[in-house]
């Protein structure tokens, strides 16, 4: 059983920055793919951005340039470094810990992070 706990979120105005983190209840970053996704309101939960237990990167196109992900293994923290926020970028952000195919995936609770205009 793995544990994710996110924070860092709030209200910010447009152009700011966050730093949200993922705190795990144990060290699963050598073996577990581990992402961010945010859910706006009336919308489908979205993927934006993983690392994987390699430490290989990827950014969905909406925030690549913006966003950051990055992982302190000693800590069992990751981290979503947002900069330039948008309106757009308002959501719920979760934290994700997956193993491959291999069941279960895990999630947060969620942080909101509201950009004002």
């Amino acid at each position: 059983q793995v544990q994710l706990v996110e924070s860092g979120g709030g209200l910010v105005q447009s152009g700011g920055s966050l730093r949200l983190s993922c705190a795990a209840s144990r060290n699963i970053f050598s073996t577990y793919t581990m992402g961010w996704y945010r859910q706006a309101p009336g919308k489908q939960r979205e993927w934006v951005t993983a690392i994987t237990s390699s430490g290989s990167t990827n950014y969905a196109e909406s925030v690549k340039g913006r966003f950051t992900i990055s992982r302190d293994n000693a800590k069992n923290e990751m981290y979503l470094q947002m900069n330039n926020l948008k309106p757009e970028d308002t959501a719920v952000y979760y934290c994700k810990a997956r193993r491959g195919g291999i069941p279960p995936n895990y999630w947060g609770q969620g942080t909101q992070v509201t950009v004002s205009s």
